[in-house]
């Protein structure tokens, strides 16, 4: 039931942001370029066994939201803890690869990034993937991620 109101309340926020599939004005190419070397660099770090570099790209906070299969988490080192967990090695880790489906500007300073996730693992570990939906916020020293809904 709480998963089925956070989902209702995200709509509702998307719906009175007035997001189309067009791109906003406020949206310019270097602000999606940006967001987009996010999560590269994200990719690049989870790729090389990195999680403290993989997670430079979420919000350092203890307001950080991560939703996935287990429920909510709060906050950037409970995220990691829950990470290292999951992944205690470069073998679980695997090779993380990002497919962008859609970027909207929600506002000047916030955008959702939509996507699939692949890690290519070894065969004895198996691939894993699935889908994502991340809002991006900008602060002085760059965008971050401030919730992420990974299935």
């Amino acid at each position: 039931m709480k998963n089925r109101f956070i989902l209702a309340a995200a709509t509702c926020l998307l719906l009175a942001t007035g997001c189309t599939r067009k791109s906003n004005a406020y949206n310019s190419a270097s602000e999606t370029a940006a967001v987009k070397e996010v999560l590269a660099q994200q990719a690049e770090c989870w790729s090389k066994g990195d999680l403290e570099c993989y997670m430079q790209g979420y919000w350092r906070s203890d307001s950080l939201l991560f939703i996935g299969k287990n429920g909510l988490t709060y906050g950037w080192q409970q995220t990691l803890d829950n990470y290292k967990r999951s992944y205690p090695d470069v073998a679980a880790m695997g090779k993380l690869a990002f497919d962008l489906k859609e970027i909207r500007t929600l506002s000047p300073e916030t955008m959702l990034v939509v996507g699939k996730w692949h890690l290519q693992r070894e065969a004895s570990k198996g691939d894993l993937q699935g889908h994502f939906s991340v809002i991006f916020k900008r602060f002085p020293e760059g965008w971050k991620i401030i919730a992420d809904h990974s299935s």
